[in-house]
């Protein structure tokens, strides 16, 4: 077993009990709402064959929880795909989708959804880690294009592969079982949305999908790539120092009001930080 992965697995509980990432976020971690987040990976491939991963795909799945939706993925195309990872391409790193990428959603030919176990605050990171893992082989393996459901987010193959390289190097397993801020980093600018664009915020989906708040900058503060390199700001201080003492810092408060229901995939237990004008 590679060192990597063995790592992913120590620090999910998969393997060993293993120590928690950013372990002051348990004092942050005060939200009424039981609800455990889920990853929901979407994959397009050319034929059936991608509803049967290879063995070696097939076992990175199970060893880290994860499970193969046998309900909602079809060996035949879905006409809403081209609509939907139209909204979901990601808009904030350059050209992180290319025409080829749209081709092949545009040609798909049949569609698989895996599904992460409900995952606890502060096992998100290692989790997030191994739904890249997954969405690494699962390329290698024929998948033409990817979305992460939880968040409605899409990246182009290249920068799918770009995210994993990195969230794989980020990974420091020289020392124990720490899993790292800059993997978080990487697995939130790969699974979470933003800006998204509301009434009175630009607004980011998925943090929680990295064990964070989401974060809401009021629209009057500036355009939405401001918004977006402040949602980034806030959030990597929040995964280097804690929830608590960012806020404190910051003099900002947590609020438990959203749009989204406790049953819908991007509902965020960990809250929101309104950031006003």
């Amino acid at each position: 077993m590679d060192p990597i992965r063995r790592h992913l697995l120590k620090a999910a509980g998969l393997f060993v009990a293993s120590r928690a990432f950013a372990s002051d976020q348990q004092g942050a971690n005060m939200q009424p709402s039981s609800v455990k987040p889920r990853h929901v990976l979407c994959f397009l491939g050319k034929n059936e064959s991608l509803l049967h991963p290879p063995k070696a795909v097939a076992k990175t799945i199970a060893d880290f929880g994860f499970e193969i939706d046998r309900t909602y993925s079809q060996a035949k195309p879905d006409p809403h795909m081209e609509r939907s990872f139209g909204v979901c391409w990601d808009r904030v790193f350059p050209k992180a989708w290319s025409e080829a990428d749209e081709m092949a959603v545009l040609n798909h030919k049949a569609v698989l959804y895996v599904l992460s176990p409900p995952m606890e605050q502060h096992k998100t990171v290692a989790y997030s880690a191994a739904a890249l893992r997954i969405v690494e082989e699962m390329i290698e393996a024929g998948a033409t294009a990817v979305k992460g459901e939880s968040a409605g987010v899409a990246h182009g193959l290249t920068r799918w592969r770009q995210l994993a390289r990195e969230c794989k190097a980020a990974a420091n397993t020289n020392q124990g079982l720490t899993v790292t801020p800059a993997m978080g980093r990487s697995c939130r600018l790969a699974f979470a949305k933003r800006p998204l664009a509301g009434d009175i915020y630009n607004e980011s989906v998925g943090f929680h999908l990295v064990g964070l708040p989401e974060i809401y900058v009021a629209r009057s503060r500036g355009s939405d790539r401001n918004a977006a390199n402040l949602m980034d700001e806030i959030a990597d201080a929040m995964a280097e120092r804690g929830i608590e003492a960012t806020l404190r810092d910051r003099k900002l408060a947590l609020s438990r009001e959203q749009d989204y229901a406790e049953g819908d995939f991007k509902f965020n237990p960990y809250g929101i930080v309104r950031i006003e004008a």
